[in-house]
């Protein structure tokens, strides 16, 4: 298998790609693409119909949606419980993940990973301001709170043990991390900074963040 990713610094999608086929377990390979001129534009699209990333090539298959590869991945590997037992707290976590798929526009607007505002590494940014993101944050407030006071009572994580939807959240940590959002600011009352805290601390993130910031061009 190979995953197809995008530069490691600031490609929100790429990191929640990789971080899923970390928690299979199963061995995968990993192809940077850039897409900053035409040229590598041109050349991403030569390998992936949608012409982003990341995309998951599995025998003569390619799978070309952040969702859609967590998906299989969860039901290629069962094992890795990469969605939680119960059918309703199952849903909730898709509930949460295809809001985050989908949603909080204002976020990736204003808090935007970019050359100017890598996830990874010591850089930090101006805390921007603007009604629509104080909506999307106390959102994110709110979701987290309620979440993990009825099912993080015995661990960091959302919904029990770690799962699709606290991959697709990481990003958000480090989108918090590097613009000095204050969350109690929106509503806070420690629980969302201390989730956010636990994804930048997993062990894969680590690893995903020294890669980047040891890499030449990402």
């Amino acid at each position: 298998m190979e995953l197809i990713i995008g530069l490691r610094a600031y490609s929100t999608w790429s990191l929640r790609g990789w971080l899923t086929m970390k928690a299979t377990g199963a061995d995968f390979s990993v192809i940077d693409a850039r897409y900053d001129t035409p040229e590598h534009k041109a050349a991403l699209e030569a390998v992936s119909p949608s012409g982003f990333v990341p995309a998951l090539r599995v025998g003569g298959e390619l799978i070309w949606d952040t969702l859609s590869l967590a998906e299989w991945a969860a039901e290629t590997y069962p094992q890795a419980k990469l969605w939680p037992a119960d059918p309703m707290t199952r849903a909730l976590a898709r509930s949460a993940t295809a809001e985050m798929h989908s949603g909080f526009s204002a976020l990736r607007s204003f808090c935007g990973t970019g050359p100017d505002h890598p996830m990874v590494g010591e850089a930090r940014a101006e805390t921007p301001s603007d009604p629509a993101l104080d909506r999307d944050l106390a959102r994110l407030v709110a979701l987290f709170g309620q979440m993990r006071r009825r099912f993080g009572i015995d661990g960091p994580w959302l919904f029990g043990q770690r799962c699709i939807a606290d991959i697709f959240f990481t990003p958000v940590a480090a989108r918090v991390r590097h613009f000095q959002i204050d969350l109690a600011d929106h509503g806070d009352d420690g629980t969302a900074v201390t989730y956010l805290a636990a994804l930048l601390d997993h062990p894969d993130f680590r690893q995903w963040e020294a890669e980047a910031l040891a890499s030449t061009w990402a």
